[in-house]
């Protein structure tokens, strides 16, 4: 299937979009292209290659026909003209910007960024004289306010890692077009299963696709999709010139493979993790939980607008505060203690001293980022299973200011589980 249909579903496009079997001798996967460098028809076809004058692939640093199918396929789902890969997120995050940006300019970004994000900006883009300016983006009026002629990026996450903060991105996006900035959205959290930010406005789409495309923690890989024009500037100088971050046909395979279950995934991941979100809110031991699934996030109503479904990802804070969730974690038996997100296992880590240990304390206060707040990637396993680890860690912690659920509490909680799980057809049926 080489070309997209109107009535084509998001797990078809994702299962077959940009190639078809018969031209490659009936292969049901696409063939690993470990071929380095491209021959030449002739001197002149050679010269027309590199002045781009004609189609095909000349050296894989720019360009490789396993990563072509991969590219086409994430521009596919996400709705963009075109798509690129990346040896890693960061490397399609500074491949992107180093591309667009020059001395003299302003980045206008979101007060809440993944670590890695935050000091390529903070600290990266400032030696090269690139001002960054830090802004709540769910508050749109201080966003108008901050944009200047000199800002030329906006950038921003929704949900925001780690604090799942829900950025409006029609409203920021039209601000960004009418300054004449760029808008980037890094969609890592949501997927394009969840979320197409292109649809809703975004000039670039950003992911890590470590996380959630690859989805079963074996890669390290980016992708970048948005307009020909600018995807095209991206791969012949930021990819090519600067940075040659360029992914490895291996691992564009693995991410194809990741694609063909990303809906399922997703569902499943979304529907566990609103199950533990509401067994953690009803835990006597959590202070707050922040998921856009529950209907206390301030936010619920703008992710019910630009999300499918309310995604894997869950962060919390113990009544105990920092001490308490470095106990519940470390008696967590099925739960793994690891950084990164999206893969079929569940994975728990600390921020403030992990993941977003570029930020100074005062930094994190700031921009909204807690020491005690606790990230959980919410993983494919039995729902149940992952509410008894959560229980018997609590039990163990042994405190009795905050105390594990009754025994009937948790009955109902199980209840409420074995219900949500009975509806899964009707979820499926509804997305």
């Amino acid at each position: 299937m080489s070309e997209q249909s109107n009535n084509t579903g998001f797990a078809t496009n994702a299962i077959h979009f940009a190639y078809d079997a018969q031209q490659e001798q009936g292969a049901l996967n696409p063939p690993l292209h470990l071929s380095s460098t491209y021959t030449f028809e002739s001197a002149e076809h050679g010269a027309d290659l590199f002045a781009g004058n004609a189609q095909g692939h000349f050296y894989s640093r720019i360009s490789n026909p396993t990563l072509d199918i991969l590219e086409k396929r994430i521009a596919c789902l996400e709705g963009a003209q075109s798509g690129l890969s990346f040896a890693s997120g960061m490397g399609a995050i500074s491949a992107t910007m180093w591309t667009l940006l020059q001395s003299g300019d302003e980045v206008l970004a979101d007060i809440t960024l993944y670590g890695c994000t935050y000091a390529f900006m903070q600290h990266g883009l400032s030696k090269f004289g690139v001002s960054v300016k830090f802004v709540d983006m769910t508050d749109t009026d201080a966003l108008a306010s901050a944009i200047t002629p000199r800002t030329k990026l906006v950038y921003f996450e929704t949900p925001a890692n780690p604090n799942m903060r829900i950025v409006d991105i029609q409203t920021v996006c039209s601000l960004a077009r009418d300054a004449g900035a760029i808008s980037i959205v890094d969609n890592t959290y949501a997927t394009p299963y969840l979320t197409q930010p292109i649809a809703l406005g975004a000039d670039l789409v950003i992911h890590s696709a470590t996380k959630y495309l690859g989805g079963h923690g074996d890669l390290v890989a980016g992708l970048l999709v948005g307009s020909t024009d600018l995807v095209n500037q991206v791969r012949v100088e930021g990819l090519k010139d600067m940075t040659g971050a360029c992914m490895s046909p291996f691992t564009a395979m693995l991410i194809m493979r990741g694609l063909k279950t990303l809906e399922l995934r997703m569902q499943r991941h979304s529907q566990s993790a609103q199950t533990v979100a509401q067994y953690l809110t009803d835990h006597s031991a959590v202070k707050h939980v922040y998921y856009p699934g529950l209907v206390e996030h301030p936010q619920h109503e703008l992710a019910k607008k630009q999300m499918r479904l309310f995604g894997g990802m869950i962060a919390f804070e113990l009544n105990g505060g920092l001490e308490s969730g470095k106990a519940l974690m470390n008696e967590l038996k099925m739960i793994q203690r690891a950084v990164s997100l999206g893969d079929a296992e569940s994975l728990i880590q600390h921020p403030a001293s992990m993941t977003h240990a570029a930020y100074t304390p005062e930094q994190r206060a700031a921009h909204g980022i807690s020491d005690t707040l606790v990230r959980f990637s919410v993983g494919l396993e039995s729902v149940a299973d992952i509410l008894n680890d959560f229980d018997q860690a609590f039990s163990a912690c042994h405190e009795p200011s905050t105390g594990s659920l009754m025994a009937k509490d948790k009955a109902v909680i199980r209840n409420q589980t074995l219900d949500q799980l009975r509806s899964v057809r009707h979820l499926t049926d509804c997305v």
